[in-house]
């Protein structure tokens, strides 16, 4: 099993809800259409599949994954919607779905979390019909840029990716998607990027809190302290950056993310 580095606390989730079609997977509109069924991978809370269900209804919309803690909300989230999307557990490396069985496959900060990521490409193509689209978008955290500058933000990063690391993980991956396509042997394949920027005041209380909790309260903190590689009191202080950063009036944070559009 592959370790999830962020887990399923709540200040993560609050990271999670935030995200919809149009803040996170843009790039996918254009192919999406009604009718079309569709199957998204590490759903989460479900804003985003519930937003897919809405554009793709009456499409069969399944969200998935690895763990069951976010999915009641999923459902809360589709049920007050009025979508009809359903949630379960599932394994990227082994979809339930059969062999050409939907038209799209999403995926959104799945890949940079596996051990296999080409694996896990081929098992969401093997599932979509000919004709239809995988879609994934990834973070590339050694592009995450903060201002202004200070070293326990820096030191955040560089823990991150090592957290991440020991994970057997690829914080990195927004550069790598076209090469772990290609490697699955993916061809038909469109290659974009996009970004986060958080810079209003709203938008900087919002991420530097949640990664203020993040930071003491996560999976992503109990790793690096059982790794051995921060000790709570170091974590405490980069929380406190955190919230420093997120009432600085100059305060700006700039994330690229890699996505593919692959045609099966």
């Amino acid at each position: 099993m592959d370790t999830y580095t962020h887990g399923h606390a709540d200040p993560v989730l609050q990271s999670h809800r935030w995200r919809t079609v149009e803040n996170s997977a843009a790039y996918l509109i254009p192919a999406l259409r009604p009718g079309l069924d569709l199957l998204d991978v590490g759903c989460g809370p479900g804003t985003i599949t519930v937003d897919l269900a809405a554009r793709v209804a009456p499409g069969r919309v399944v969200g998935i994954d690895v763990s069951a803690d976010p999915l009641d909300e999923a459902r809360a989230a589709a049920g007050r919607a009025n979508v009809p999307a359903s949630f379960e557990v599932g394994d990227v490396y082994a979809l339930a779905a059969e062999d050409d069985s939907v038209d799209v496959v999403h995926a959104h900060q799945v890949l940079q979390h596996l051990t296999d990521p080409v694996a896990a490409l081929r098992e969401m193509a093997r599932v979509c019909r000919p004709g239809g689209v995988v879609a994934v978008r990834d973070v590339d955290y050694a592009a995450v840029v903060t201002f202004p500058v200070d070293p326990l933000l820096d030191r955040w990063l560089d823990l991150y990716h090592r957290v991440a690391r020991a994970n057997g993980a690829e914080p990195d991956a927004g550069r790598r998607l076209l090469s772990w396509a290609h490697a699955a042997g993916l061809r038909d394949v469109t290659a974009t990027a996009s970004t986060y920027c958080y810079a209003s005041p709203e938008e900087r209380r919002w991420w530097g809190r949640s990664w203020a909790g993040r930071a003491t309260t996560s999976a992503f903190a109990d790793q690096a302290v059982s790794y051995g590689l921060a000790a709570p009191e170091e974590l405490a202080e980069i929380a406190a950056a955190w919230l420093r950063w997120s009432e600085s009036d100059d305060g700006w944070l700039g994330m690229l993310h890699g996505e593919l559009l692959v045609r099966v």
